[in-house]
């Protein structure tokens, strides 16, 4: 790959681009973003919608080759594509896309994800439509249309001012899939060097990320990531976490005078900043919070976990091998079990000591006693750190280990570490999966093969699936949603949209085997149909004037 400078930045000549690309800004955009990698690197995007659709993408960058392969491979993935799958494009994509980059540079497929998605989101601020389609109408409790939250109803001796705090922390909430605290029984077990390079590797794998520090007395995370100068700046809205490269980082150490300064509060102060971390912190669509609380079970980690309720997914709790150290795990995963908090997994850290020359692990302290623990306490043990001295090198430096060392033995074994938390998502798209079946009143369900937002001329090689909940008695669609589509595997379709409680197909073709093994499992198939929205199709069908022609099948 090619690479030529011009004004200061390089352009990339892709030997797979049919035709020369302007990388400089465009005259006329309908949207922009501007993002600095934590690496330093910026990128920007602009785009020109027409009609919802991304019809030209421009971008430059000040970084290295990789960060230019990287934004030039997103705008071919976006243009001519519908906004709303523009915004669907992860790092993961632009990966596939080049295919065989090194993983020391994955960062900057992250990166240029990221701005791109940003950009979609300006623009469609712009057009005061919704950010983002799984979310809509759930950026306020006054507009959602779910009527079974909480958040909806005033509750007994309620005052309208609480009642209104309770329901913009709720909105808050709901943007963020999952919430993970981490905990530990005892100080200087390395609970914040545990969240930094949790939150990082998730963030790295594609994820929205953010991270909450709630140690109101010792706030770390700021001096581990290198951002201890920074300011909180903010907006109509509230306020705006600070950016590292994609992840959202929120500290109390951002609003002091100076670093040596005291925080001196009792109690009531501590809930009262940490309820405003979550109501007023601007966090966005996020899958992911992780929470650094406190050594203890104190003030902190109550008030996180009384003021997130059933909505937190579950708590870490790290420690180190001595017993002095592991019997304060008993306390903590106590204290998870009287507040019905899950308990995720135990870490132990500082688990031997890791020879920088030779990778050896020596037990300087007795090791086991995580694992025990877990083992007594009937809890997940997730694995065991050794000391690293690049681990006390990367936060001295303000630099997140597992992203700077990755080709290093330890953050291996912190990638291995948080593939339990990435595992949320899998098990809430099951759990989705189970809830989301036919309920056998009278409804029906309809899958319809999507790609940029209309029907998929391939079937089985759709980006996703509508799935639209109909009434065939009152003919109108009552819900709709939209499920990535699973692997290509011959005859993996049929069960898998069977287990969805899918009832009717409507498709452009499809061969007679696979409408056979559709049939055998209780799904019709009308094939035949014409381009066009999965809910026009959907109301043509219900009112009788779906108009199917030739059963062609193209793949």
């Amino acid at each position: 790959m090619e690479c030529t400078h011009f004004d200061g930045f390089s352009v990339v000549a892709r030997d797979h681009a049919a035709n020369p690309r302007n990388y400089g800004p465009l005259e006329k955009f309908d949207g922009h973003a501007r993002i600095t990698g934590p690496c330093g690197d910026t990128m920007e995007f602009w785009l020109a919608v027409r009609g919802g659709t991304v019809e030209r993408v421009s971008f430059i960058t000040d970084g290295c080759g990789t960060s230019l392969a990287c934004g030039s491979m997103a705008t071919t993935l976006a243009e001519g594509k519908r906004i709303e799958n523009v915004m669907a494009l992860r790092q993961k994509d632009i990966l596939d896309a080049l295919a065989g980059f090194p993983q020391e540079s994955e960062h900057c497929a992250l990166l240029a994800a990221d701005t791109l998605n940003a950009a979609c989101s300006d623009y469609q601020s712009r057009q005061g439509t919704p950010q983002d389609g799984t979310h809509a109408g759930k950026g306020s409790c006054a507009t959602c249309g779910d009527k079974s939250c909480s958040a909806t109803q005033r509750k007994a001796n309620e005052s309208e001012k609480e009642f209104a705090e309770r329901q913009k922390l709720q909105s808050r909430l709901c943007r963020i899939r999952h919430k993970v605290i981490v905990l530990s029984g005892k100080g200087g077990v390395g609970k914040s060097t545990v969240a930094v390079n949790l939150a990082t590797a998730l963030m790295l794998s594609g994820k929205r990320v953010g991270l909450l520090d709630v140690d109101i007395h010792g706030p770390s995370i700021p001096t581990m990531l290198g951002i201890e100068w920074e300011k909180l700046q903010g907006n109509e809205d509230g306020l705006l976490p600070v950016d590292v490269g994609s992840l959202k980082v929120m500290s109390l150490g951002f609003l002091l005078q100076n670093q040596d300064e005291a925080v001196i509060w009792r109690g009531p102060m501590k809930a009262g900043v940490i309820k405003q971390f979550l109501t007023d912190v601007v966090w966005g669509e996020l899958d992911y919070l992780i929470i650094d609380s406190p050594p203890g079970t104190g003030d902190e980690p109550l008030s996180i976990c009384q003021l997130i309720g059933s909505s937190l997914d579950g708590a870490v709790i790290v420690t180190t091998p001595q017993r002095v150290a592991a019997v304060d795990v008993r306390k903590s995963i106590t204290f998870c079990r009287q507040l019905e908090v899950p308990v995720l997994g135990v870490v132990e850290n500082m688990s031997g000591f890791a020879c920088p020359k030779c990778g050896e692990i020596t037990p300087i302290l007795r090791t086991g006693g995580g694992k025990r623990i877990a083992d007594d306490m009937g809890v997940p043990f997730l694995g065991s750190i050794p000391i690293d001295p690049q681990i006390a090198e990367a936060c001295d430096s303000g630099r997140a280990f597992v992203r700077h060392y990755a080709g290093s033995a330890t953050a291996e074994i912190m990638r291995q570490l948080v593939r339990p938390i990435a595992d949320l998502d899998k098990t809430e798209t099951a759990s989705d999966a189970a809830d989301d079946t036919n309920d056998g009143r009278g409804c029906m369900r309809i899958a319809i093969p999507v790609a940029d937002g209309q029907l998929s001329a391939h079937f089985g090689h759709c980006e996703h699936f509508a799935i639209l909940d109909v009434d065939p008695t009152e003919k109108k669609i009552l819900k709709r949603r939209d499920i990535g589509a699973p692997p290509h595997e011959p005859g993996l379709l049929p069960s898998w949209l069977a287990e969805r409680g899918v009832t009717t197909i409507i498709t452009g073709g499809m061969g007679q085997r696979a409408r056979e093994l559709f049939a055998a499992r209780g799904i019709q198939v009308v094939a035949g149909a014409r381009t066009d929205t999965p809910e026009r199709l959907a109301g043509d069908y219900l009112a009788g004037t779906l108009q199917a022609g030739e059963n062609v099948c193209d793949h």
